[in-house]
């Protein structure tokens, strides 16, 4: 199949399948006589497989290795999960640093609630900002 049916039966755009190529997630197809590509019926099976695994948050990086995994003859399972798990490592700890941050976030919405800005002065900046144990700022 060309390029241009690929890309329509995957959803995604002939400049992106090239990008794939270039990048190695994608081999290069046979080329027609004339010189057009000509891709397998499985490079739809190999781009859904690239599109589901950036939406499970892998890198291009990440989804070559797995590829080169299986390219190479390998279950690709262990390296998955263990790619899955430091996933959910990651997030959890930027779950905790947003909670953290709504909470300042919030405290900050409540200073700012009320504060009256008739009452700021020239020599700071933003009392809202200001450091929770500045004596200037009236909490």
């Amino acid at each position: 199949m060309r390029i241009g049916e690929l890309a329509a039966a995957s959803g995604l755009t002939t400049k992106t399948i090239r990008f794939y190529e270039q990048t190695g997630l994608m081999p290069g197809p046979p080329r027609t006589p004339s010189g057009y590509r000509d891709y397998p019926e499985q490079a739809k099976a190999r781009l859904d497989f690239i599109r589901d695994a950036q939406g499970a948050g892998l890198s291009l990086a990440e989804i070559r290795s797995v590829l080169a995994l299986r390219d190479g003859g390998q279950a690709p399972c262990a390296h998955v999960t263990a790619l899955i798990d430091q996933h959910l490592a990651d997030i959890e700890c930027r779950l905790a640093e947003l909670t953290v941050t709504r909470e300042a976030l919030r405290g900050l919405a409540r200073r700012a609630a009320a504060t009256d800005p008739a009452a700021c002065t020239e020599d700071e900046i933003c009392t809202i900002l200001a450091p929770a144990d500045d004596p200037k700022v009236d909490r």
